[in-house]
């Protein structure tokens, strides 16, 4: 897929210990990205982090928990992105799992893996 201009980007943020199918949510994440044929997938794991509950994440010891946010971004076309977050929001509801998606333009500068 030739991906340039204007574009949407997805994010979802979940929590790193979040579990479905006896896998991390954020593999499962990544799968379907493969399986749904996104144009790419970069999932990064946080350091700190606090959402509705204002429940601190972090690896400290001090935390409350220990459970890290991960990071999923997604960059595609926006009428992809919108039925793939589809897809995100029932695996999350089927992982119990808390978390948010988010969906912003973006402008494509470059797009492609330079291999040698």
């Amino acid at each position: 897929m030739n991906l340039s201009g204007r574009v949407k980007k997805l994010v979802i943020i979940v929590g790193e210990s979040d579990k479905v199918y006896q896998r991390p949510l954020f593999e499962a994440i990544i799968y379907a990205a493969k399986k749904y044929k996104m144009s790419g997938v970069t999932i990064t794991r946080g350091v700190m982090s606090y959402g509705e509950k204002s429940l601190l994440h972090s690896s400290k010891i001090f935390a409350l928990s220990e459970d890290k946010p991960v990071i999923v971004s997604l960059v595609d076309v926006g009428d992809r992105l919108k039925d793939f977050a589809l897809i995100i929001n029932r695996l999350l509801d089927k992982a119990n799992a808390g978390g948010l998606i988010t969906i912003e333009d973006v402008e494509v500068l470059r797009y492609g893996e330079h291999y040698e």
